[in-house]
């Protein structure tokens, strides 16, 4: 029975390592559209939230079987429970992915500056959620502890971001509404990030059964 047990968990994680591949796929398909004008690349991000939801739909009935039909002690019912938590933040990855995307496809994009922060914020919140799923498969409480350290990189990226535009709203200029859309865009890159490190905590959650504050994030 355990050994069966044992393996609908190693299951579970590759269903999460699946699911968090997505979500670095979503992120980096909107970024791609956005820096290399490649168009193709929004239908693709929408195809891949797609996924990501049904994959959140598998990995919840996989979770609802193992405690309904497993009856998991303390530490198996963290790691269920923890994980059920986490699929909703990866969820709200591949929406706010799919948003990105939907915005650039209205931006003009010329003479826009702060692209090198929004870029940089983009790479930043691929690590953390492949690194805040790494942790969760491995158990490493050392990386999902470094994935909360980095939010606070990407929170810096974007006041960068927000200064850089608000400076240049101050002045005249015909990509006000641009402006504000690349603004919308560095928000939805911070919110990953807070996803990634609500994942991590989590990841901690699983292994320690102890809390830290965990924020709550749309």
């Amino acid at each position: 029975m355990r050994n069966k047990f044992e393996e609908q968990l190693m299951h579970l994680n590759n269903e999460l390592i699946t699911m968090g591949a997505l979500c670095e796929e979503a992120i980096s398909g909107c970024v791609k559209y956005l820096f290399n004008s490649d168009s193709e690349m929004k239908e693709a991000v929408i195809e891949v939230e797609k996924q990501i939801d049904q994959k959140e739909r598998d990995i919840e009935q996989l979770c609802m079987k193992l405690l309904i039909q497993q009856q998991p002690v303390a530490t198996d019912f963290r790691i269920i429970s923890s994980a059920l938590k986490m699929i909703s933040d990866m969820e709200r990855i591949g929406d706010q992915a799919s948003d990105i995307a939907e915005i650039v496809k209205h931006i003009d994009r010329r003479n826009i500056d702060g692209d090198t922060h929004i870029s940089a914020m983009a790479k930043e919140t691929i690590k953390m959620v492949t690194d805040s799923i790494e942790s969760f498969v491995k158990k490493d409480i050392e990386l999902a502890t470094d994935v909360i350290k980095q939010d606070d990189n990407v929170d810096e990226l974007f006041n960068k971001v927000k200064d850089e535009l608000i400076e240049t709203l101050r002045q005249p200029t015909e990509c006000a509404e641009a402006l504000i859309d690349l603004l919308m865009i560095a928000k939805y890159f911070e919110r990953i990030g807070d996803h990634a490190e609500n994942i991590a905590e989590w990841v901690i959650f699983s292994i320690t059964g102890q809390h830290i504050d965990i924020g709550q994030n749309d």
